[in-house]
């Protein structure tokens, strides 16, 4: 039994803290929020990611909140013209093993913590210093107090405290392009065509495009829009927007679409930043996952459910491993993850994924329970 100890309690490293203790592995979780807010709006969890949750014993308690998109669309700006359309809910449970879900951030986060012993997940908890010796790793909490394992997991975020603990500065970079987030209850959409499917307006240009999809079984409708912006001084991540100004980048878009934007009573906005995929994610007992390893622009949908796939493929990384065996295991992750992830950081930042139908397949299709590790 190993004595696993993740830093971040978000959707990867909650999931990573289900798996390695079904596996009877010791884990502690510390996350310095206090507790989970209802803060974000959305996520977006394709079959892939769906199928790994399923096989954690939370799927029951995500359909409980959830949506289930009929369709993954895509439309023309300007004309409405319908370029793609992916049958998904049954036909994806079908090809993949597993639906479509999208779900509010939050009642993700309480679908995982609730699949999880008393005790493992420490509220308050900020993670100031991560470090290992030949004895084991250990991590510095901000009240000084040092805590020994055999592993540590970063599961922190953008702004990863432990991967900058081993590999250095590095800060990511800014895309050039804003993102505005919002939800209108459905009555609200009447007249708006597809509000049950995941509906993308891709605009004249790379920078402009408006995201759609139904939440709380249809009855709140999600709104993601983006444009350029020559730069980011705002202090903050994510901060209250004018929805009368992110009307204004649409108002040459097609009536349907900017209905969407005039369903919405306030939005927020975000810079979305990025970093280049890296060659290794690992040294020692230390290692990465999710957006600490692989940030990417949301185009495909999909950074958490890579922060899924990996929490899945580490913990079976991890499973049989003694203490002494655990560098090579962390090896065994990222060489099992690095390709995939960088594969969709570059297709996200193309954004061109499913414009014009395309193969879904390699994305959805992913199972990190039996790819071999």
């Amino acid at each position: 039994m190993l004595n696993v100890l993740i830093c971040g309690g978000g959707v990867g490293g909650l999931a990573t803290a289900i798996a390695l203790g079904r596996m009877g592995h010791s884990v502690t979780v510390f996350e310095q929020a206090r507790q989970f807010g209802r803060v974000g709006a959305d996520v977006n969890l394709t079959p892939n990611a769906v199928h790994a949750l399923d096989r954690l014993g939370v799927g029951e308690a995500l359909r409980a909140n959830a949506a289930r998109p009929t369709h993954r669309i895509s439309r023309t700006w300007d004309t409405g013209e319908e370029t793609s359309r992916l049958p998904m809910s049954t036909a994806a449970e079908e090809r993949y093993g597993a639906p479509q879900l999208t779900i509010h951030r939050a009642d993700l986060l309480a679908a995982l913590e609730a699949a999880l012993p008393d005790g493992v997940l420490r509220f308050g908890t900020a993670v100031v210093e991560v470090g290992q010796d030949d004895a084991g790793a250990w991590v510095t909490l901000g009240d000084g107090s040092q805590h020994r394992g055999d592993v540590v997991i970063g599961a922190d975020g953008i702004h990863s405290r432990v991967r900058t603990a081993l590999f250095g500065p590095d800060d990511p970079q800014f895309t050039g392009l804003v993102s505005w987030r919002g939800v209108f209850d459905r009555e609200k959409g009447a007249g708006i065509p597809d509000l049950d499917a995941f509906t993308k307006w891709w605009g004249p240009g790379a920078d402009r495009q408006i995201v759609t999809f139904p939440l709380t079984h249809g009855k709140e409708i999600f709104v993601f829009a983006t444009h350029k912006q020559d730069g980011w001084a705002e202090e903050g991540w994510t901060l209250p927007g004018d929805v009368a100004e992110l009307r204004g980048h649409y108002a040459d878009f097609h009536p349907h679409a900017r209905a969407l934007l005039e369903a919405c009573d306030s939005v927020t906005r975000s810079a979305l930043h990025v970093r280049a995929p890296m060659p290794a994610w690992s040294r020692g007992r230390i290692t990465v996952l999710g957006d600490a390893a692989h940030p990417m622009v949301p185009f495909m949908a999909q950074g958490a459910c890579m922060a899924i796939e990996d929490a899945v493929v580490l913990a079976r990384a991890l499973e049989t491993v003694e203490t002494g065996g655990v560098a090579a295991a962390l090896k065994r992750y990222e060489a099992t993850r690095i390709p995939r992830t960088a594969e969709v950081q570059k297709s996200s930042l193309a954004n061109e994924w499913l414009k014009n139908q395309g193969n879904a397949d390699w994305v959805y299709g992913y199972q990190a329970w039996t790819v071999t590790v």
